[in-house]
């Protein structure tokens, strides 16, 4: 039971960091301690050190010698890196999961995803950024559990992390075009349509890959 509890309360702090991450709130470059983090949350040092050691695992911290931990420095080549190698796996995962996904969870990312499309991009009821990382983590995260094959689904969400830094937040004009590309993916796994669910998410991410390089080009 106590190991079980400590579990929790290291998933919960994982969580909480790296939303503090994610949300630009610990800004790359930024040094990470136990004891802050700890007042910050409120939490005991030990589930913040396990946490740390989880999303250094995940790349997303990076140990500095006596300094301690660091929030990593996304680079695009970096970003770029990651995108292309899921753009090997996320496919064939796409392709194994398609109708082994429960009827109720992509029931829900429908709702969700309509409800997000209805939401103005401007102005009081815009979408946040929690929601739409939520429903994203949910799809690409879900698509990875029911490929049938644990480490491969590790692998993808170590890879989503390194890429969420960079995604909507660097790429607000993706927003719409995002939640029809997923909910063109979600009707392809309600269907059993392996092989159009790994063509719909190779041209997702092909997309998110064009957008960032036409943003590159304009800078």
């Amino acid at each position: 039971m106590l190991i079980e509890t400590d579990k929790r309360l290291a998933l919960q702090a994982y969580e909480q960091i790296l939303n503090l991450i994610l949300t630009g709130v610990a800004q790359p470059g930024t040094m990470v301690t136990e004891r802050r983090l700890a007042e910050i949350l409120n939490m005991s040092r030990t589930p913040i050190r396990d946490a740390l050691l989880m999303l250094e695992s995940e790349g997303l911290l990076i140990r500095q010698g006596s300094r301690g931990l660091q929030v990593k420095q996304m680079r695009v080549e970096d970003y770029m890196d990651a995108l292309q190698i899921r753009q090997l796996l996320e496919p064939e995962a796409a392709r194994l999961a398609a109708g082994r996904m429960s009827a109720a969870a992509l029931d829900e990312l429908e709702a969700d995803l309509k409800t997000l499309l209805g939401k103005p991009e401007d102005g009081e009821g815009k979408p946040d950024r929690g929601s739409v990382r939520d429903v994203d983590d949910r799809l690409h995260g879900g698509i990875g559990d029911c490929a049938g094959n644990p480490q491969l689904a590790q692998i993808i969400r170590t890879l989503r992390r390194q890429t969420q830094i960079f995604d909507l937040r660097s790429m607000p004009e993706r927003f719409e075009a995002t939640c029809r590309e997923h909910l063109d993916i979600v009707g392809a796994l309600r269907e059993g349509r392996g092989d159009d669910a790994a063509k719909l998410m190779r041209q997702h991410l092909d997309h998110v890959k064009d957008s960032i390089i036409g943003r590159l080009t304009r800078t």
